[in-house]
């Protein structure tokens, strides 16, 4: 994500409250990139506004927080490598927000990480300023593969259109947890996910079958240094139904 010696291309997330010098040297100081919280809008599908922000997970505000989480292995985001290093880590940041509890349900094995496996958690209050949080899991991280993140999005939608909120945002964590990823294909599917569970809901509604939630906006969220990629790949998947 972040980290000088990594320089592949990865939908990730940063640590809100890191000054924007350490943003860019973890990136290797190439050009100038957004600050946290640089928010920008991509496109509209079936009335949802898909948009891109350079934010952690642990500081963004919203009704509905998606973090993804692969299954548990010992220290598998506090060793790094493979894992980044804690100064560029969104899982470890929103793990200490909440004063450990990610680890400890993995650890425990109260929640397995397996592939498409949730837990929604309410965050104690002054934690983390997201109303719920929602973790996904993406099962064996050697068995790992992009296509796996159209279910993911499908399964954050879902999930948003039961609980009833307007707006959620999304992190898919995988370079955070060591996991090399390609940044556009990883945004672009989970978008693609997402409205394929929506359209879906639509088609319920239409058969009177379906709820009444209304999801209006979806934010993915990103390191400085791949808001830019993740976006035009979103902005190329929204180009391309139209």
């Amino acid at each position: 994500m972040y980290h000088k010696a990594i320089r592949r291309p990865v939908l990730a997330v940063a640590f809100a409250l890191l000054p924007a010098f350490v943003f860019a040297q973890a990136a290797g100081g190439v050009g100038q990139l957004p600050a946290v919280g640089t928010t920008v809008t991509l496109g509209k599908i079936d009335n949802i506004t898909i948009e891109g922000k350079v934010q952690s997970p642990a500081g963004q505000a919203t009704p509905l927080q998606v973090v993804c989480v692969f299954e548990y292995t010992e220290g598998d985001i506090f060793n790094s490598p493979p894992a980044l290093p804690p100064a560029a880590n969104g899982l470890f940041h929103i793990d200490q927000a909440l004063h450990g509890l990610i680890t400890d349900l993995r650890k425990s094995g109260k929640f397995m990480g397996r592939a498409l496996e949730t837990l929604l958690i309410t965050p104690p209050a002054g934690t983390i300023p997201a109303g719920k949080l929602l973790l996904i899991g993406l099962g064996d991280r050697n068995k790992f593969s992009p296509e796996l993140m159209i279910d993911i999005g499908r399964v954050g939608m879902r999930e948003a259109l039961r609980l009833g909120v307007s707006s959620y945002s999304h992190g898919s964590d995988l370079k955070d947890a060591g996991i090399d990823s390609p940044t556009g294909i990883v945004a672009a599917n989970v978008v693609k996910g997402a409205m394929e569970a929506y359209e879906t809901e639509m088609y319920l509604r239409s058969k009177g079958a379906g709820s009444a939630g209304a999801v209006t906006k979806l934010t993915m969220l990103a390191g400085p240094a791949f808001l830019a990629p993740s976006g035009d790949a979103i902005k190329a998947f929204i180009n391309s139904r139209h």
